[in-house]
């Protein structure tokens, strides 16, 4: 299965249940992006289902100090929503 955007893997691992309820075979899960949360991780795993992100958040952050876009500390900022996105009150 290829899916855009894996946040939390909830959606994701609906639309799997959807299509082994058809009658099809999941092998695994690519996806373009990821938050790269934990409750994600844990929960494919949980599922035994292989999951594989093209890219993820913290590679997008890297990347954007790379080129200057943010500052290290921006980016310490911003892994730091990732921990915990719910309770998170912005920089």
């Amino acid at each position: 299965m290829i899916e855009d955007l894996v946040s939390t893997g909830k959606s994701s691992l609906q639309a799997v249940d959807a299509l082994i309820a058809a009658g099809l075979e999941i092998v695994g899960m690519v996806s373009i992006f990821t938050y790269d949360f934990s409750v994600a991780k844990e929960a494919f795993e949980a599922r035994g289902l292989k999951y594989h992100p093209l890219t993820s958040y913290p590679t997008l952050l890297e990347l954007a100090q790379e080129k200057g876009i943010i500052q290290p500390e921006q980016a310490t900022q911003l892994l730091q929503w990732r921990e915990d996105p719910a309770n998170w009150t912005g920089i």
